[in-house]
């Protein structure tokens, strides 16, 4: 099912596609962190069951764009 662009199939069988949608989420929230980044935001992480801020000089560079 994940072979499939999605204009091929409808809203309600894309959503049953995890594996399309973790992709999606996880692209979503490397551009989210890459825009703080780049406006010099810090972002919110949850870490050791507290909210955790992270300055925009200690955003791992992986989290960069691919």
């Amino acid at each position: 099912m994940s072979d499939t662009s999605d204009t091929a199939l409808p809203p309600a069988e894309r959503v049953h596609d995890i594996p399309r949608m973790l992709r999606a989420m996880q692209r979503a929230v490397r551009e989210a962190i890459w825009q703080h980044k780049l406006a010099g935001n810090p972002v919110a992480v949850w870490r050791d069951e507290r909210v955790v801020w992270i300055s925009r000089k200690r955003f791992p560079i992986r989290w960069r764009l691919r």
